[in-house]
């Protein structure tokens, strides 16, 4: 029996599919079933609450030898910054996990030997040392900038010629595809051989700096497309202007202060690491039609 949490959000979705393609027996959690889609009602067992939650995980792992586990976003107003929020929702499935010798497939940040505060991106590495101190079989997909992430923006991009981030126009930003996320979740969910721990660091083939970015929407689209860096001082404003906390506006802007002093860089990754999706490709395939719509 395989668990997967987030089933509804862009990874979750994509793997839960894959997983029932594959013929193994599904469990999902979901705070809302009624967000599943019908194949997923109908062929996986619905766990409903947070796998935050421990009678929730209990439940759900019960019978489990395999869990994929992903932390969603805390709430935009939320006043615990990102560390505790990872740590305490963590928690309890690390220690059912391993009373129960469940493997556990992890979304987690690429960056791992990053020494600086890196917001929510230093979060997702505190739980992972979370769940290996439970002694849990573990294999954490270590992973970058979602190139998914730019799909807010596609309106603009289409309309305005534009789009804008706090991160550095000049400096790499590695990426990479939801897709290419859930095939190696599913991957490691299917392989049932593998123990102990390891970091499974992924990115995709190509290394973008935000202008270059653009260069490939503009080619994309079929119209100049410019990128637009905004200050860190005013990203983090307009984070509060907006309604998010200020605990959760300075780990956004600890996050982007890292990834422009080069956290994906601190580990290390070999060219086995390289996904299947380009940046090039990924607009043909997604953007584009996200800015038509």
């Amino acid at each position: 029996m395989i668990v997967i949490t987030t089933p509804t959000g862009d990874i979750g979705r994509q793997l839960v599919n894959r997983i029932l393609d594959a013929g193994e027996a599904v469990r999902v959690i979901a705070r809302d079933p009624s967000r599943l889609s019908t194949h997923v009602r109908v062929h996986a067992e619905v766990v409903q609450g947070s796998h935050g939650d421990a009678d929730t995980i209990t439940k759900a792992l019960d019978g489990a030898d395999r869990m994929f586990w992903l932390v969603p976003p805390a709430g935009f107003r939320d006043s615990d910054r990102a560390k505790h929020y990872y740590l305490e929702f963590t928690r309890s499935a690390g220690q059912e996990a391993a009373r129960r010798g469940v493997r556990v497939v992890g979304v987690t940040s690429l960056g791992h030997g990053y020494q600086g505060e890196a917001g929510l991106l230093s979060a997702a590495l505190s739980m992972d040392e979370l769940i290996e101190g439970a002694d849990v079989n573990y294999r954490a997909l270590a992973l970058p900038f979602f190139m998914e992430n730019l799909l807010r923006q596609a309106t603009a991009m289409a309309e305005q010629g534009t789009f804008s981030m706090a991160n550095a126009a000049d400096r790499p930003l590695p990426t990479i595809a939801t897709r290419d996320v859930a095939a190696a979740a599913a991957e490691l969910l299917l392989d049932t051989s593998w123990s102990g721990q390891a970091r499974v660091p992924l990115a995709s083939p190509d290394n973008l700096t935000p202008d270059d970015m653009a260069e490939v929407i503009s080619d994309t689209l079929g119209r100049t497309v410019h990128y637009r860096q905004v200050p860190l001082a005013d990203f983090q404003a307009a984070m509060v202007r907006r309604g998010a906390s200020p605990a959760l506006a300075q780990d956004m802007v600890d996050m982007v202060e890292a990834q422009n002093n080069g956290i994906y860089d601190a580990e290390p990754r070999d060219p086995g690491c390289a996904t299947a999706t380009g940046f090039r490709q990924w607009c043909q395939d997604t953007l584009k039609l996200a800015a038509r719509s």
